[in-house]
């Protein structure tokens, strides 16, 4: 693309951007995206062994690299804007004489239409797989791979079918029961399915923040700072007297995951996130007054439920181009268990990049809708259309 088109693009971003639209929202979103994707490419590894491929993490092996999944396990922002867009989109669909049912029908096509996609050319791919022969051992641990991390957009959308309800709870409530069952599991000896309540209380306290947020809440910097520093200090609590792993997401062979379901500590991680996104708000703001850096942040909303679908598939086709060179690759099919597969992975990730936006380039449309002419923002991330509408 010639510079002259590129600037032609930011310029018309820049142009039917509404000038009361929060920039620094959809800039949350791409970094909660971004962070999830990036966190999966460095801590999700395919191990090939005598012909099978099975699924390993370099966290089990080097648990010294837990401080990874702090940077990049981001689900709690995701939530927490979830909660401010979908409030808001509510409020200002009531306003509008939209129904309920409109609303949410809307929301979730645009939520689980690309999610279609996915499921479709994954059930082809999984039958091919094993009519040619792949043994079934690596044909699920691949789709376990692709489809495992689709769990939260069930959550996501629970919370959004929730919403009129979830404007009207304080997150403190959401919160004493994350407290109360982690309590029971772990301090009274309780039995381990009941820690799957917090999979709904869990992430309900990040998207009730976001729905006070929309109400006018969380004003002035000094919230941010105490959910950032109170929740620090709790998780590092937890961590360090209370027996909750360090890492953030689950680690192969632990005997607590602090994300499979929710913990204690994953919530008041998220607390802690949520209080640094606030206290971004401001720098945001400023940054994405560059219609160069606000087109980015825009492309990347534009397509964000395409990227994090296809993100692992991206990874598994590289592997799988890997196996061809007839012996396992570093940082692709080898244990990892040392320094050299971190460095390998790491210049692996730009070839997981151009893979990923091949899969984007062919089925971008199942999130996008077809091409028109004009690129907006719409419903709290950006849309083709030819009409500019706000939240």
């Amino acid at each position: 693309m010639r510079k002259s088109s590129v600037r032609e693009v930011v310029t018309r971003i820049d142009s039917v951007t509404p000038p009361d639209r929060d920039r620094a929202v959809d800039a949350l979103r791409a970094l909660a995206i971004l962070g999830v994707v990036l966190g999966h490419w460095l801590v999700t590894a395919l191990v090939a062994d005598s012909g099978t491929l099975h699924g390993a993490s370099p966290l089990q092996h080097m648990p010294q690299l837990a401080p990874i999944s702090w940077l990049f396990q981001t689900l709690a922002v995701f939530f927490l804007v979830g909660g401010q867009v979908g409030a808001t989109s509510y409020a200002s669909a009531r306003a509008r004489g939209t129904t309920y049912r409109q609303w949410l029908g809307v929301r979730m096509a645009r939520l689980f239409r690309p999610v279609a996609a996915v499921l479709v050319v994954w059930a082809v791919a999984a039958g091919a797989m094993l009519a040619s022969g792949v043994g079934f051992e690596t044909v699920h641990t691949l789709v376990k791979l692709v489809l495992s991390p689709l769990w939260f957009l069930l959550v996501f959308a629970a919370l959004t079918a929730a919403t009129p309800l979830i404007t009207r709870v304080h997150p403190l409530w959401p919160f004493a029961v994350v407290l109360y069952v982690d309590l029971f599991r772990f301090g009274l000896g309780g039995p381990a399915w009941i820690g799957w309540i917090n999979l709904a209380a869990g992430w309900m306290v990040p998207y009730c923040l976001g729905a006070t947020w929309a109400r006018g809440g969380l004003k002035g910097r000094t919230t941010g700072w105490v959910l950032l520093l109170g929740g620090a200090a709790a998780t590092t609590l937890l961590v360090l007297f209370a027996g909750y792993p360090a890492s953030m997401v689950g680690v192969p062979g632990a005997g607590i995951s602090n994300l499979n379901p929710p913990t204690l500590a994953a919530v008041t991680f998220g607390l802690a996130q949520c209080g640094a996104a606030l206290l971004l708000l401001g720098p945001l703001r400023r940054v994405l007054k560059r219609p160069a850096v606000w087109a980015a942040v825009a492309l990347v909303n534009l397509s964000a439920m395409t990227i994090f679908l296809w993100h692992q598939t991206a990874m598994i086709a590289v592997m799988a181009v890997g196996l061809l060179a007839g012996r396992p690759l570093p940082g692709l099919h080898t244990v990892p268990d040392g320094a050299g597969w971190v460095l390998a992975r790491l210049a692996w990730l730009p070839v997981f990049a151009v893979a990923l936006l091949v899969c984007w380039a062919a089925f971008r449309t199942y999130e996008q809708g077809r091409r028109s002419h004009g690129i907006v923002v719409r419903e709290g991330r950006p849309a083709r259309s030819t009409v500019v509408r706000g939240a």
